[in-house]
Formats: C-alpha cells, sequence, structure tokens
C-alpha cells in the first residue's frame, strides 16, 4: 500500500495478480473497524516493480505528488463460493474479493466490494470482523511513515530525512 500525495492525499491499495498490481485509490485510508466502508476507486494497472515506489512524480505527470511505501507484504486469498476458491483476477472481475493481508500495519482480513458500474465503478474496501480489527487503532493516523524510509510524504517532497 503506499500513501500518495496527488491532487488530493489517498492510500493506493494493490494486490499482485496476473503479473500486475491491480489497484484502488482509497482516499481516506483503510481503517481496522470492520464498521467502516472506505470508498476505493479502481485505478490503472501498474507494474510489479512499482510496488517499491518512493519519491516523487513531476508535477504535470499522471499521478504527479510525492509518494511512499506505507505498507507492505503478502496476501492469501480468502474468496470462494460454495466452498470453491475464486482466483483473484476471476473476484475482482466479479466485484467481490476477500484477503488475509500480513503486511507491518496491516494484517487480517479485507473485502473489496463492487458498488457501482458504469464508466467509474466505486468499491468499498471493508476491514473483516477477526482478531485483528480494532475501533481504537488508527495506523493511519499513528503510523504515518514510510515502511522504506521512516519519512512521511511531506519529507519525500522536501527531500529531507525522517524527523527524530
Amino acid at each position: 500500500m503506499q500513501k500518495h500525495d496527488a491532487t488530493s492525499l489517498h492510500y493506493d491499495f494493490r494486490l499482485e495478480a496476473d503479473g500486475v498490481l491491480k489497484s484502488w485509490a482509497v482516499p481516506k485510508g483503510p481503517s481496522l473497524s470492520p464498521k467502516d466502508k472506505r470508498l476505493a476507486m479502481p485505478t490503472e494497472d501498474h507494474p510489479v516493480d512499482y510496488a517499491d515506489f518512493e519519491g516523487v512524480i513531476p508535477a504535470g505527470e499522471y499521478g504527479g505528488g510525492s509518494v511512499i511505501v506505507w505498507d507492505r507484504g503478502t496476501y492469501r486469498n480468502l474468496t470462494e463460493k460454495d466452498g470453491k476458491m475464486i482466483p483473484v483476477p476471476k473476484a475482482i472481475e466479479a466485484g467481490h474479493v476477500k484477503v488475509w493481508l500480513e503486511g507491518k500495519k496491516l494484517t487480517g482480513g479485507f473485502a473489496l466490494t463492487r458498488v457501482g458500474g458504469g464508466k467509474k465503478p466505486r468499491w468499498l474496501l471493508v476491514k473483516m470482523d477477526d482478531g485483528e480489527a480494532s475501533i481504537r487503532r488508527n495506523p493511519v493516523k499513528t503510523a504515518p511513515g514510510s515502511i522504506l524510509s521512516g519519512r512521511t510524504n511531506e519529507e519525500i517532497a522536501a527531500q529531507k530525512a525522517p524527523a527524530e
């Protein structure tokens, strides 16, 4: 997951599938509370090596602004129908995918569900109610920095070392 300060600040939720990063922009960032439904707007697929990108995309270019690697880890597909696993690309195509995240900041089950169609479909990202859910913990506020460099978007934009 990357924190991207472009036209507006958002978090890019990415899942590697079919050799690319399937991506959604989450304006408010992920929540650990199953009660919170976070808007997730699909974006273009990104190359897998983009997952480690941290830096500044020049103004005027698509996505111009600072990017940090906010969280990283692995995921396990939990999507099934009638007791059979549904591959992630097919689940995305069908509009509902469940994954178990093993990140540094995010762990546990998360579901992405398409709730709107048309040219700009909307999705919701929701934390599943499991042992990793929390209505009190908010890593978006308490852990704003990069897991790679420790820097914030502002420090990346100014090319500064992480604050002490």
